[in-house]
């Protein structure tokens, strides 16, 4: 089938066939990423532009690094140097940006649905590396390889996303993906984290924890973001971290072979303690590492079309 969309602005209307098809091609870019030149001439030519909105460290680095490997000319623009500052809308930046002509714009904002808009208004293809409460495309297909990975399939897999469902774009994405490649996924947390009628999107709903961690083949924890929370939505973190943490102690309840996954970046002591983020059940750098691969796939399949 392949993967012959202008845009990627969310996992839940891709086909599993284009899901597929995007972690086959991150495999094979993978072999790149471990040489000693890490170096092909594959986007020469090709410019990215980095749009950010919000800040991010994983996202925009990974994206410039995959597009840097593949010979791309990249540019990286915030919120805080850009026109914006001057009341420069969005839409304008973007409209003067794609007169100079790059191929991609790789853009993160905090309002929901902003790449979609933006993407209408440009002949450059668009990623959407986190639009507000609503998608994280590219962190859903970089988890899937993980998983892929380390249990060699997603179908048939128990998935714990366990935390601030509410504020997280990481959650739907990964609802969305795993859903449709068949896996079972559970969502855990405090009732005023969970959204109204997620189950609608296929996940179930669990509010204690210790009943979700035994049948777990993977554990995928959530930062809390305050940043989003119009008021305090948890009496303290202590005791967030009290019944919701991934912990030694709790972690002794799961299976042998579970995956303990963060999409970053972490709070320690929080929502994770040190000796489960840094411990042997972690696959956090090795999702931070496939980043990097699902990225160069990506930017591949848009800037060629």
């Amino acid at each position: 089938m392949g993967f012959k969309r202008k845009d990627l602005l969310g996992i839940r209307d891709l086909e599993v066939a284009e899901i597929e098809y995007i972690l086959n091609l991150s495999r094979s870019f993978k072999e790149i990423n471990e040489r000693s030149i890490k170096k092909v001439p594959t986007l020469r030519g090709k410019t990215i532009v980095h749009l950010f909105y919000e800040p991010s460290t994983r996202t925009r680095t990974s994206f410039d690094i995959a597009a840097k490997r593949l010979s791309a000319d990249t540019y990286s623009i915030t919120a805080s140097t850009s026109s914006i500052v001057k009341g420069e809308t969005v839409l304008d930046t973007l409209k003067n940006l794609d007169a100079m002509r790059p191929d991609v714009f790789v853009i993160r904002h905090s309002a929901s649905g902003a790449p979609h808009m933006l993407a209408a208004h440009t002949t450059a293809s668009v990623i959407n590396a986190g639009d507000g409460m609503h998608e994280h495309p590219s962190q859903a297909l970089l988890d899937m390889l993980t998983i892929l990975d380390k249990k060699k399939r997603l179908d048939g897999l128990n998935v714990v996303i366990v935390g601030d469902i509410f504020h997280s774009r990481v959650a739907r994405s990964n609802i969305w993906g795993l859903k449709k490649m068949g896996s079972k996924v559970v969502v855990c947390g405090p009732a005023t984290l969970i959204p109204p009628n997620i189950e609608e999107m296929g996940a179930e709903v669990s509010y204690r924890l210790e009943q979700c961690i035994p049948d777990a083949d993977v554990i995928m924890v959530l930062r809390l973001q305050k940043e989003r929370q119009q008021q305090m939505m948890l009496p303290s973190m202590r005791e967030y971290s009290t019944w919701y943490g991934i912990n030694a102690e709790r972690l002794k309840m799961a299976k042998k072979d579970v995956l303990i996954m963060h999409p970053g970046p972490m709070n320690r002591g929080v929502e994770i303690s040190p000796e489960v983020a840094d411990g042997p059940h972690s696959v956090i750098l090795d999702q931070v590492t496939n980043g990097v691969a699902v990225r160069m796939a990506l930017l591949f399949l848009l800037a060629q079309r």
